[in-house]
């Protein structure tokens, strides 16, 4: 099937044209000073306890006057271990851990976790269980979108739009409790399928909620789209070129904004999405405006997508029929011998993977996600390593700011859309 992709309209108005604000020189690091106890310039920290910083970061800043000359970040202040933890958990006990690294699109990465393991273990789910995970993901990606966009808009002094971003968001975490019983740590995977089924009325609930959240993103693009603060905060501001981009291991919606048409659901994809009919937006300055034009319609392309996977929804079972690593129904486990044996060893033994790795990589809410687990043949990873999109992106961030202004970096670093809980693992 062809790539489909879509461009994004983002010319400038004219009374603000692409030139209006040039964009800055970016300095080499080699070319920057080393700082000393008497220099002129100042350093300044921005976070780890800063709203702007979206997290626990510290942005160390060398300014001379309000231009930055060197930004180091500095991470390490969660000592999450995530990684590491995994590693004296069962199979199904590191599903917790993972909508801790990304609490903002928690699904995605129960999803993903759940993928790595099933490609290791050979388990091929139920069609169900496919289309429910797509369910899952792509609600997760406007459920993280919004977050941004509504922080992207208090960065940028707008506070409406953060109103109706949220809004949204909370029928999302209804969603999520009504399926999983939480709002935000959903552990709804598991090894071969879910926790559960849907509960009835579930998907009408996320149909209503696609069908609204599109005309939310309409009123947000009137508020924000040509506002003229918007405009001169973000055109022209942080821009990396597709190849830059590309070099930096950028990935997601900030590589597609620098015009790079990348998207693991078309270019690796899993679960059937060469079978769906959406579109990759893709930008084409690659600064910030671009990156915030690019989410904006990757929510409603995720929405299209919730249409077509509810509409495609069969009948069937969630879990694959193995005892191996599905429990016993209740009425089997009270009136077969052999389902209450199945049913003492896995809860007492765990899922017992056959020695081999397997890395599996999906398209996450803030880029490649990517999940690699290997087994000696245990009930318990040997290693778990996360390919975080967020920890990469992040790396980019000096290369966007030095050069530019102080205010500069609040927009820079909102645009990346970070989230700490992955970083910092």
């Amino acid at each position: 099937m062809p790539k489909q992709t879509l461009e994004l309209d983002v010319s400038r108005t004219p009374e603000m044209g692409a030139d209006f604000r040039p964009a800055r020189g970016l300095l080499a690091p080699t070319d920057l000073p080393e700082p000393t106890l008497d220099s002129e310039n100042m350093l300044i920290n921005i976070g780890p306890q800063h709203p702007a910083t979206h997290g626990v970061l510290r942005l160390l800043l060398e300014l001379d006057g309000e231009t930055v000359v060197r930004c180091v970040p500095h991470i390490g202040y969660l000592h999450s271990s995530f990684e590491k933890l995994g590693e004296y958990r069962d199979w199904n006990q590191v599903v917790p851990l993972t909508d801790r690294m990304d609490y903002l699109a928690p699904l995605i990465y129960n999803c993903a976790y759940a993928m790595a393991v099933e490609k290791m273990m050979g388990i091929e789910v139920t069609e169900r269980c496919r289309v429910v995970r797509v369910i899952c993901m792509e609600l997760d990606r406007i459920f993280s979108h919004l977050l941004w966009l509504g922080t992207w808009a208090i960065d940028v002094g707008a506070f409406t739009p953060f109103l109706y971003s949220f809004q949204e968001r909370e029928k999302v975490y209804s969603l999520h409790e009504a399926y999983t019983g939480a709002r935000i740590t959903t552990s709804a995977t598991r090894i071969g399928g879910m926790m559960a089924d849907i509960p009835v009325g579930w998907d009408q609930g996320v149909r209503d909620f696609a069908n609204g959240v599109v005309k939310t993103l309409d009123e947000i693009e009137f508020l924000l789209s040509t506002n003229g603060i918007h405009l001169g905060r973000t055109q022209g501001v942080g821009i990396i070129s597709g190849e830059d981009a590309l070099n930096y291991g950028f990935s997601g919606p900030n590589l597609r904004a620098s015009g790079v048409p990348y998207d693991v659901r078309k270019d690796r994809p899993y679960y059937d999405y060469e079978t769906y009919d959406f579109d990759i937006p893709i930008g084409e300055h690659g600064d910030c405006y671009d990156r915030y034009m690019v989410r904006i319609e990757e929510m409603r392309q995720s929405a299209r997508l919730l249409h077509q996977a509810l509409d495609r929804l069969p009948e069937g079972p969630i879990n694959v029929q193995d005892p191996r690593v599905i429990l016993p129904s209740k009425t089997d486990l009270m009136n077969d011998m052999e389902s209450m044996i199945h049913h003492f060893k896995l809860v007492m033994e765990g899922v017992k993977a056959p020695a081999g790795e397997s890395y599996m990589a999906v398209e996450g809410s803030k880029g490649e996600l990517g999940m690699y687990v290997v087994s000696d043949g245990g009930s318990k990873p040997v290693r778990w390593r996360i390919r975080p999109p967020s920890f990469v992106n992040l790396s980019v961030i000096p290369k966007l700011v030095e050069g530019g202004m102080l205010a500069d970096v609040i927009m820079v670093n909102a645009s990346l859309d970070i989230v700490l809980g992955e970083i910092d693992r």
